[in-house]
Order: C-alpha cells, then sequence, then structure tokens
C-alpha cells in the first residue's frame, strides 16, 4: 500500500515531504501559531528548521513502514502554504487525513481540496475501506473543511486535551 509521491488536488499539488521545504516549512508555522496553537500541541514558538527536517526524517521513515503519508501542501505556483497527511493509527482498514494550512492562505479551499484528493487517493488503496478525519470540536474551521470535503460527521467522543484550545471532544468524519 503506498499512495503517489505527487497528487494533483486542483487549486493545490501534493508533494511528499522532503527536508529542503524546512525553512519555508518553519517559517509557515511561525507565521501561523496563533491559529494553530490552540489545536496542535507540536505547533510551539520553538518550532524551527531543524524541527522541521526532523519531521520530514520522521516522515519518509513512516511512509517506508507504510505507517503515514506526509506531503507538503503548495500552489500551483509552487509555494509552500502547509501541509496535509494520510495516517494508519486508526487501524487496519482506515486512514486518517490530517492537515494545516499557512494562516496567510485560508478560506481559500486549499485544505478542502487537499483534503478531497487524500480521500480519493486513500480510498483508492487495497484493503482501505473508510477515510477518517477527526478534529476537536472546539476547532471549526476543521469541521468545515471535512464538511466541504465531501466528509459526514459520524461520531464523537471524549479524548485528552493536549493543546490549549481544545474542548476534550473529538468530532469524527468519514468518506466511505
Amino acid at each position: 500500500m503506498e499512495p503517489p509521491a505527487t497528487i494533483d488536488a486542483g487549486a493545490v499539488v501534493l508533494r511528499r515531504w522532503e527536508p529542503e521545504w524546512a525553512e519555508v516549512a518553519a517559517a509557515a508555522v511561525q507565521a501561523s501559531l496563533a491559529e494553530l496553537a490552540p489545536f496542535m500541541p507540536w505547533a510551539t514558538g520553538d518550532y524551527n528548521a531543524d524541527t522541521a527536517r526532523a519531521f520530514a526524517a520522521a516522515s519518509a521513515e513512516q511512509w517506508r513502514k507504510g505507517e503515514a503519508f506526509e506531503y507538503a501542501v503548495f500552489t500551483p505556483e509552487g509555494e509552500l502554504v502547509g501541509s496535509c497527511g494520510l495516517m494508519t493509527r486508526m487501524g487496519p482498514g482506515t486512514l486518517e487525513i490530517g492537515y494545516w494550512i499557512h494562516s496567510a492562505h485560508t478560506r481559500r479551499g486549499y485544505a478542502s481540496q487537499a483534503a478531497a484528493a487524500l480521500a480519493r487517493v486513500g480510498l483508492s488503496l487495497p484493503g482501505i475501506e473508510r477515510v477518517v478525519i477527526r478534529h476537536d470540536a472546539a476547532n471549526v474551521g476543521s469541521a468545515a473543511v471535512a464538511a466541504k470535503a465531501g466528509f459526514t460527521q459520524v461520531d464523537r467522543q471524549p479524548h485528552d486535551r493536549s493543546a490549549p484550545g481544545e474542548s476534550g471532544v473529538d468530532v469524527i468524519w468519514e468518506r466511505r
């Protein structure tokens, strides 16, 4: 099971993460901390190019093992505007989608386009029955992305809070 290294998602292009994008990725995270930090525990003031390079290295290893498939999100012109991925952490037959978009590039449909493309690719892989988006109930932006990407809300579950803006309730969306 392995998705393609590049996915044309229409308004954005997804490319398998490369360490050479570390500087621009770190700058995007730093510029987006106000929106990311409430819901993403990794988004801190300490996030830098070394952190981004470590993420790219871990992503390559997870890709090799078939555990996660992480992509940088680019505009068609080649500007890095975020990240997304497919993860196997919910068990056999299921891939979970995660994403974030640079704050200066939100509300343009980039996350929805990326999520919809990842769902199509994920559901085409052998043995995958469903693709899921899971987000904290307080993260209304992620709820809008899931709905626009054609996912259906199927569950709500309590979870341990790991970031300051979280409510402690996960909302689960899926596509089959």
